[in-house]
């Protein structure tokens, strides 16, 4: 029979399983992982091998989690005193930060060397360097100093499309860097009207975001000015021959709906238009990858 103790901890593992992968952003991993699977497929006319899919997915997987758990770690302090991240396991100790720094560099050890092993080199060291990006460069240097960090560091969230290529052609392509401006300019307007209705909180922190540097005017028309250069940029793909009319009809959509929502947070900002705005973005992103996924098997 087991002890009191082993039964204690084995209803325990469970709830500390939970709280390793909450370090780990899924959600955020998980548009990073989507967007790397699409530029694998839009690298070749025909399918992934399912070896090189799956050994490139978790690789990319574990190394986003492990670089999201570091930022998590080096944040923790910050994330206590702001409500939208008061309750991650770190500030409310359900890990500690040894166990986060273990757990962070055995996750992201065994992404790098899955993806040297088993998918290629430049893969792993596009990966690596994305995530020193990520977890160095942008949340140590970055974020801290300047109110234009999202703009600066969104390179190291534009990568998946990039690193998705790769893998399949073990080459970087004019085609993924199409993939990585969108992302590249779809993350300032994106982030912006998060920090909108949250700037009081990164204000409470010393966090110089851009509505907290420069106000709600400034940051609404950097919003507007940046989404009409991603409704321009999402429409390369099918300007370059990328993609055909399926991407076209369905980027068309998405761009009018997204500058609608621009447009009405411009002209009269409100924090329930931000949220809506805010939330729209990410289903903008979602759809427009996937309609170039289906385009390009289906190209009309």
């Amino acid at each position: 029979m087991m002890s009191a103790t082993t039964m204690q901890a084995a209803k325990k593992l469970p709830i500390s399983m939970k709280n390793f992968f909450s370090l780990c952003k899924p959600r955020v991993t998980s548009l990073i992982v989507f967007t790397a699977v699409i530029g694998m497929f839009l690298a070749t006319p025909g399918m992934v091998p399912w070896s090189l899919l799956i050994a490139t997915t978790i690789g990319i997987a574990f190394t986003s989690g492990a670089a999201a758990a570091f930022n998590c770690l080096i944040e923790h302090k910050i994330d206590a005193v702001m409500a939208r991240t008061r309750a991650r396991a770190l500030p409310t100790g359900q890990v500690s930060s040894s166990e986060t720094s273990i757990f962070a560099t055995l996750l992201g050890s065994a992404g790098l060397a899955i993806l040297y092993f088993f998918v290629n080199p430049l893969t792993m060291w596009l990966t690596l360097a994305t995530f020193v990006g990520y977890a160095v460069i942008y949340t140590i240097f970055l974020k801290p100093a300047t109110p234009m960090n999202i703009v600066i560091g969104g390179a190291s969230g534009a990568m998946p499309p990039i690193l998705g290529w790769a893998a399949v052609t073990n080459t970087i392509s004019p085609e993924s860097l199409i993939m990585f401006l969108i992302i590249f300019t779809w993350t300032p307007p994106h982030f912006w009207a998060l920090a909108l209705y949250r700037r009081e909180e990164y204000a409470k922190v010393g966090m110089p975001m851009l509505p907290v540097t420069h106000g709600e005017a400034f940051t609404l028309l950097h919003i507007l000015l940046y989404t009409i250069i991603l409704v321009a940029v999402s429409l390369m793909p099918y300007g370059l021959g990328m993609s055909g009319l399926i991407y076209l009809g369905a980027v068309v959509v998405l761009d009018a709906i997204f500058m609608a929502y621009v447009i009405g947070l411009y002209k009269q900002y409100s924090d329930a238009l931000a949220k809506r705005t805010f939330r729209y973005s990410i289903i903008y992103l979602t759809l427009l990858f996937a309609a170039l996924l289906i385009d390009h098997y289906w190209k009309i």
